[in-house]
């Protein structure tokens, strides 16, 4: 081919890679109660992968990498555009009966493990690779992955022996409801949140406050008052500490992580007033029929109307809230057992199959109508991991899945072998991406 042919097609090409990869390189943004991508509005289905992080430095580091990468492949696969995941845990052994999430980003107080960065490193990496976005969460309310409890012990305002064992409801609150109030377990927290934020990728080489890849930083997984004396100290936190991170990060949108006026006191005001300030980009909703007992023991067929119901119920309360602020807002953990509130792989998901589809309708009708729900992720992606027969809890060096430590293994996770789920989760992302 002629010279003069050849150098227009090769500045083509090389214009059309640029482009590419700036349209890549574009951060999601919020405007007039919507997620943004450049200039179209950005709605996703997606799912929660808490343990992401943790695969690229499992046992065997390359089996861990090649599972990431096969379930990254699976989910782009299926429409899905956005994962939360955990940015690390906090101390180690039992808490409150359970062997908590390992390895812990800062296994002892205030010594931070490099290690545990690389592992969410390479999972942003690859998501990057895929034009996916990740929603992080810095800490925890609960129990699972050290969290609050956790800067409480080494501050000195919970004994360890105390929270090591099981304890019931009412002081578990009371125990957790200290942290807002411990000044310096909120500048531990401050600590963690910082090493984080601040990274540079070792894979990219670029700072996490640059990455694309990154869609939002949320304060922690669930965080509540817990009890009515702490709210003003769970205001000062959630307001002070957004404001930090917007400090630090200017490109990144910032939410609580918060499950919804059942998390604020059961109050829409509380919600609405933690949501309010403009370093707060967007609310959250979380739903779970099974722990706030919308359906007895196993009938969940019998008991499906009213979780639909409650659900919608739920919802809608919850987005007058994000309309009165003019924000987004995320249904971003969601979930049901299997048929029979069976562990079994085998097992049929008729009654989850007809949850998720009622949550993505919803999601569906509001993209149609440019509206303020914007994304819903599942609980949770399980993957290429199966539940080990006769062994209802996680033990020290099983396979990670989407049910947390504290959970029966198979309750809630979806896995790769789960046909009809992702049909579901396939038909209603496609439409929404």
């Amino acid at each position: 081919m002629h010279l003069k042919r050849i150098l227009p097609i090769a500045l083509a090409f090389c214009l059309s890679l640029l482009l590419t990869d700036r349209t890549h390189a574009q951060h999601i943004t919020v405007k007039n109660g919507q997620f943004m991508l450049g200039n179209k509005p950005y709605y996703f289905v997606g799912a929660n992968y808490w343990y992401g992080g943790l695969l690229a430095i499992a046992k065997d580091p390359e089996v861990g990498k090649a599972r990431l990468r096969k379930e990254l492949d699976m989910m782009k696969a299926n429409g899905i555009t956005n994962l939360r995941v955990l940015a690390g845990g906090e101390g180690e052994g039992l808490m409150n009966g359970v062997n908590r999430v390992k390895p812990a980003l800062q296994p002892k107080h205030n010594i931070f493990d490099p290690e545990v960065m690389k592992g969410l490193d390479y999972l942003l990496y690859e998501m990057g690779k895929r034009k996916m976005y990740a929603v992080l969460y810095l800490s925890n309310e609960w129990d699972w992955s050290g969290g609050f409890l956790q800067y409480l012990i080494w501050n000195g305002k919970l004994s360890k022996d105390s929270i090591e064992n099981k304890v019931d409801w009412p002081t578990l609150q009371r125990y957790s409801s200290r942290f807002y109030s411990c000044e310096p377990c909120v500048q531990d927290y401050k600590k963690q949140l910082e090493y984080v934020v601040k990274h540079v990728n070792t894979y990219t080489k670029k700072p996490y406050t640059q990455d694309p890849a990154i869609m939002a930083w949320e304060l922690a997984n669930e965080p509540r008052p817990m009890r009515p004396e702490a709210v003003e100290a769970y205001k000062q936190f959630t307001s002070s500490m957004a404001a930090h991170i917007k400090q630090l990060d200017k490109n990144h949108l910032v939410t609580l992580g918060t499950e919804g006026s059942i998390g604020t006191q059961e109050s829409t005001e509380l919600l609405k007033e933690v949501h309010a300030p403009a370093q707060v980009d967007y609310l959250t909703i979380h739903i779970w029929p099974k722990n706030w007992l919308w359906f007895s023991d196993t009938s969940i067929v019998k008991g499906m109307p009213t979780v639909i119901k409650n659900t919608k119920d739920y919802l809608y309360k919850n987005v007058e809230v994000a309309k009165a602020l003019n924000k987004p807002i995320v249904i971003e953990e969601f979930g049901l057992p299997r048929d029979r509130h069976s562990f079994e792989i085998s097992s049929t998901t008729s009654s989850r199959d007809k949850y998720y589809a009622s949550i993505f309708e919803e999601l569906l009708k509001s993209k149609q109508s440019n509206g303020i729900i914007a994304g819903a992720n599942f609980w949770a992606m399980g993957g290429t991991s199966r539940p080990i027969p006769g062994q209802l809890f996680h033990k020290d060096g099983d396979d990670m899945m989407g049910d947390p430590p504290q959970e029966e293994q198979g309750l809630n996770a979806v896995f790769d072998s789960d046909r009809t789920t992702w049909e579901v989760i396939k038909k209603y992302a496609l439409m929404i991406k």
